[in-house]
């Protein structure tokens, strides 16, 4: 007795494997990159605009340039540690 094929599931989740993931490599770089912006930049919505916008002086988006390298990654991580406010001191510390 033959069966039929078994169907394919279809979804529309938007959480579908599209090409291959990125190597470890990058993947931890791309992740500490955005913890240190989040945390640096006072949150998620300064961080991820900085991250995805253009960025002049390092010459793309940082997101990019911190995942592809770990040069790349020291460039970015230096311009968010730059653009941090310092942490105010308590008078009695001066």
């Amino acid at each position: 007795m033959d069966q039929p094929p078994a169907a394919t599931r279809r979804t529309n989740s938007p959480f579908r494997k599209r090409g291959t993931p990125l190597p470890t490599a990058e993947a931890r770089r791309q992740g500490d990159i955005s913890q240190l912006a989040y945390l640096q930049m006072g949150g998620r919505d300064p961080a991820v605009a900085f991250l995805n916008a253009d960025h002049d002086a390092l010459g793309g988006r940082p997101l990019a340039i911190a995942t592809a390298s770990a040069e790349g990654y020291a460039r970015v991580a230096g311009v968010i540690r730059a653009s941090a406010a310092p942490a105010a001191m308590p008078e009695d510390a001066a």
